[in-house]
């Protein structure tokens, strides 16, 4: 990923105009370009694309630059107003449109607070020193952004999250997707869940809620990261995890890969050829072009493919969990949505 442009958070942005629009309200001057130092030491400028001053109040905005990553939020207006407070109050910090109130616990932040993360809330007070203010941050058009994100699932509601523990946005990091995965395993021990599911898609997701019943808040937006639900969940137990896929991601998973996406893992059908006991069978996988390709051939040879799979899969599982207290099971479906492997035996989990 040599030469991509790194780019900024939403809780770089923040804070900058967090200290412009203060500033402003004790100079009557908004610094333009205006800088912060970020927690590593960076220290960026950046551009107003809003400036109001007036009634006791400011309000400082800044267009989100997250350089060459597919964030949702690129090209977003992250606004600041900050107001007077009262003495002794110090940092006040309100959701202002676009940006998410907290309705569930286990967040970083308590249930009824805005969505603007610990670290954003940091660098602000930094570049407000010991001034009694109230911060507002507003996302323009947030809370229709936020429908594409994992915000609602998680149970932060109206709006977007400020986010960012570096300030920096480095591109195709993924990091957002798995905080977004350890947010969610946070938040289904808080509301006392027992059984969460991973899921790589839309409709093994859809699948695995229907097989075992599973509300919303207890399904984890796994996508690609398997390797990230298992290690959080080693480190942060739940007592029975199960992962669903198609059968080409979960042949992966089988092969020891973590990391399921297309571009840092393939299939291998020289390990899925080494389950099968049928000489002839085998022989014809090692020559597939494709799992699902494979999983035909042996549904035609009455070789249950899917199961070999998922048992193979639900072996890399346990080894990334290691002792954790932790019961697993895999389901693995057909493009249809056809499950066609379970590991273990799905009498263990009705």
């Amino acid at each position: 990923m040599s030469g991509l442009r790194y780019g900024w958070t939403t809780g770089a942005c923040a804070t900058a105009a967090t200290k412009a629009a203060h500033t402003a309200l004790l100079t009557g001057e908004f610094p333009d370009p205006v800088e912060i130092t970020l927690p590593k030491g960076q220290r960026p400028a950046f551009a107003l694309a809003v400036e109001e001053l007036g009634d006791g109040r400011a309000t400082a905005g800044i267009v989100k630059d997250a350089g060459d990553d597919p964030d949702v939020t690129h090209g977003a207006l992250v606004r600041s107003t900050v107001r007077p407070g009262e003495p002794g109050t110090g940092v006040t910090f309100r959701a202002g449109p676009g940006v998410g109130t907290v309705t569930r616990p286990g967040l970083p932040l308590d249930v009824g607070e805005p969505a603007i993360n610990p670290v954003p809330r940091r660098m602000m007070r930094e570049v407000l020193g010991d001034a009694d203010v109230i911060v507002e941050i507003s996302v323009d058009g947030g809370a229709e952004l936020a429908r594409r994100t994992w915000n609602p699932r998680l149970g932060i509601l109206g709006g977007l999250s400020i986010l960012g523990t570096t300030g920096v946005v480095v591109p195709y990091s993924c990091s957002a997707w798995i905080d977004s995965i350890r947010r969610g395993v946070d938040v289904a021990r808080a509301m006392g869940r027992t059984h969460v599911a991973g899921a790589t898609g839309s409709t093994s997701e859809k699948v695995v809620a229907e097989l075992h019943g599973l509300p919303e808040d207890a399904l984890l937006d796994m996508g690609d990261f398997a390797g990230a639900v298992l290690k959080y969940v080693r480190r942060h137990p739940v007592p029975r995890l199960t992962i669903a896929g198609g059968i080409g991601k979960l042949a992966k998973l089988a092969a020891g890969h973590l990391d399921l996406h297309s571009k840092r893992s393939q299939v291998d059908f020289g390990v899925l050829a080494a389950m099968i006991d049928d000489p002839d069978t085998a022989e014809r996988v090692r020559g597939c072009n494709t799992a699902l390709h494979a999983l035909q051939v042996c549904q035609e040879a009455g070789i249950p493919l899917g199961d070999l799979v998922a048992e193979r899969a639900r072996a890399t599982a346990l080894d990334v969990l290691r002792s954790a207290p932790v019961e697993v099971d895999i389901v693995v479906i057909d493009r249809a949505g056809t499950i066609v492997g379970r590991a273990p035996d799905s009498r263990r989990f009705r």
